[in-house]
């Protein structure tokens, strides 16, 4: 029998932002489990993202994202760069302090991967 060796380099990373996309999905389908939804959501996306590192990035990354294009769009219609420039920041800390829990759902995740 054949013992088969992988090469390190040819080995599945993962996805940052298919763990993200999954993260996002699974939060707006486990909504009504405040807390555990989160976690759950996180571990999956995480494990999906291969390692700790990216876990992180990827369960931060929507949030980060929705910041931007939040900065755009209100500098777009409020058209005062320091004022779009705060409901951005705003809305980003918000957003990345309620993913707690999705954040360490999402280091369990990367641990597991």
């Amino acid at each position: 029998m054949q013992e088969q060796v992988r090469d390190e380099g040819s080995r599945d990373q993962g996805s940052v932002f298919w763990g993200s996309f999954w993260m996002l999905i699974l939060s707006l389908l486990l909504f009504w489990l405040p807390v555990f939804g989160s976690l759950i959501a996180g571990i999956v996306g995480g494990k999906i993202a291969g390692s700790v590192g990216r876990a992180f990035f990827a369960s931060i990354l929507p949030s980060l994202v929705l910041g931007i294009a939040l900065l755009v769009l209100a500098q777009l219609l409020i058209g005062i760069p320091w004022l779009a420039a705060l409901i951005a920041f705003g809305t980003v800390l918000f957003a990345i302090g309620g993913a707690g829990a999705l954040v360490v759902g999402a280091l369990i995740g990367g641990l597991l991967a």
